[in-house]
């Protein structure tokens, strides 16, 4: 109890609070620009955490994260252009609501259930640090084999259209992820003799291009196409929160665990959390035929997943000192350079220091409702310039985010490249996002493919020797059987109808 007295005396300094509140708002603007990543936004408040103590270092940064894995539903939803890729998998959905004059509800539910999954996420960290850690430490190459091979499996069932064509555009992303070295052997492969290619396709790059450059063609092509777009966010934005809470309770609950879950695996993150959440909402949803016209249901499950599993990246890292995604390795540095040395001895030598991080999550995700309705109702002035204004403002700010993610010309080429393959994608029914989700887990799946044949000696049997891995893929087999099994489920008895 002294311990968490003094935590709590320590967070809620005057200076602290104010270094919470400017890094909240610094994490908003970076999340809300594309090609910005939550994790780039993190990495550029490390100089400035030199300078602080403990407690206020490591509360930037989780504040700045959690903001800027929300502020990317922002232009996601207005403009169809995801801020960070946590958001990609339920851009398309969003942006539908928008086109319906529903934008108002669509960000009122990312705000709420974004700080739902926090504040969810945040509660199982608190309860559970130790036990979820120690079963993340199971997953060996094998079962991060199945998970990524899971994942993909979830991105055919993404696509609005057929089947057929999600697999098509997953093979796109596939191939796109074996360009470079980055692969088991470290050779060159694909590169044509271009040096640029050697570090591969960066992912954030593709992204910008497929969702946004393709934006800009089709309105250069088609304008008076993007001008029944609602020129406004009208209405309240807290209107109707308790009917979502009560329609959509379950999958509030079913992203909130599974993102937690994935957080906690190292090297997992909000990305693959929102993508597979989108994909188990639709598959497990009674009206999946709603999803892709702007349906709230698979927004409310995957936005709560992501933001979970911000707080679950922190298991690993703070009881063994494992990042669980990108942004938890940036801050990992900050706890060494602060003399936070993350560990199992952490909450035995300083435990005032982890509550008051504890605490700082729960502050980060209240303040997160009225910080976030500011930024949402400031969002909703870009609506009101002309198409022919604003498109070339987007492409501005794609160059420069696809600039300055490797500071080189060549993401910028990525961009357009991908960009005019998305636009050539849409137009004929080829979803995108099986393509940018192949472009993610392509190198995991190889990568953990090899490490496991080797350790298995090329015996395929080894995939199912160990518990987890077994049943991780059963499930995934299982989901690859299910047309075929409910297809022969269903024949005999519309046979028997026919005959009477």
């Amino acid at each position: 109890m002294d311990a968490i007295l003094l935590a709590l005396r320590m967070v809620f300094e005057p200076s602290v609070l104010l270094t919470i509140t400017l890094a909240a708002a610094f994490g908003l603007v970076v999340g809300a620009i594309p090609g910005l990543t939550a994790t780039m936004a993190v990495a550029l408040l490390v100089p400035v955490t030199f300078f602080m103590d403990p407690v206020p270092a490591v509360g930037a940064i989780v504040t700045c994260s959690a903001m800027a894995i929300f502020a990317g539903d922002i232009p996601g939803t207005l403009l169809r252009i995801p801020g960070t890729p946590a958001s990609a998998a339920y851009t398309d959905e969003a942006y539908a609501m928008t086109r319906k004059g529903q934008s108002e509800q669509a960000l009122g539910a990312n705000l709420l259930f974004s700080a739902v999954g926090g504040m969810f996420g945040t509660v199982v960290l608190i309860l559970a640090a130790p036990t979820l850690a120690e079963v993340a430490l199971q997953f060996s190459s094998f079962e991060y084999f199945w998970m990524a091979l899971l994942g993909l499996t979830c991105a055919v069932f993404i696509g609005t259209g057929s089947p057929v064509k999600g697999l098509i555009s997953l093979c796109i992303g596939l191939f796109a992820a074996t360009i470079g070295l980055n692969n088991p052997a470290g050779l060159p492969r694909l590169t044509f003799g271009s040096p640029d290619l050697l570090g591969g396709v960066n992912f954030i790059a593709a992204m910008i291009g497929m969702f946004a450059v393709a934006e800009v063609f089709r309105h250069m092509l088609s304008p008076t196409t993007t001008e029944g777009v609602p020129q406004s966010v009208a209405g309240n934005l807290f209107r109707g929160w308790g009917a979502l809470l009560r329609r959509y309770w379950v999958q509030q609950v079913r992203g909130n665990v599974v993102g937690t879950a994935i957080g906690a695996l190292p090297g997992a993150g909000a990305d693959i959390a929102a993508w597979v959440s989108y994909a188990m909402s639709k598959r497990l949803s009674k009206t999946p035929e709603k999803f892709g016209t702007g349906h709230a249901e698979g927004i409310i499950e995957s936005t709560s997943s992501n933001n979970a599993a911000l707080a679950g990246a922190w298991v690993p890292a703070l009881v063994f000192g494992i990042p669980g995604d990108s942004i938890t390795a940036v801050a990992i540095g900050v706890l060494y350079i602060k003399g936070m040395n993350p560990g199992p001895t952490i909450f035995i030598n300083s435990p005032q220091n982890i509550y008051a991080v504890f605490i700082v999550f729960i502050l980060a995700n209240l303040i997160m409702i009225p910080l976030g309705w500011a930024a949402i109702k400031m969002a909703r002035h870009i609506l009101r310039v002309p198409r022919r204004i604003l498109m070339p403002c987007i492409l501005m700010f794609c160059i420069v985010g696809a600039f300055a993610i490797e500071n080189t010309p060549f993401g910028i080429v990525v961009m357009l490249v991908f960009g005019l393959l998305g636009f050539l994608m849409e137009e004929n029914g080829f979803p995108v996002a099986p393509a940018i989700l192949g472009l993610v887990l392509g190198p995991l799946l190889e990568e953990n493919f090899v490490t496991s044949m080797i350790k298995a000696d090329g015996s395929f049997l080894g995939f199912f020797e160990r518990p987890i891995a077994a049943g991780l893929g059963i499930v995934t087999i299982a989901i690859w059987l299910s047309p075929m099994l409910i297809r022969a489920l269903r024949r005999p008895p519309a046979r028997r109808g026919e005959a009477t």
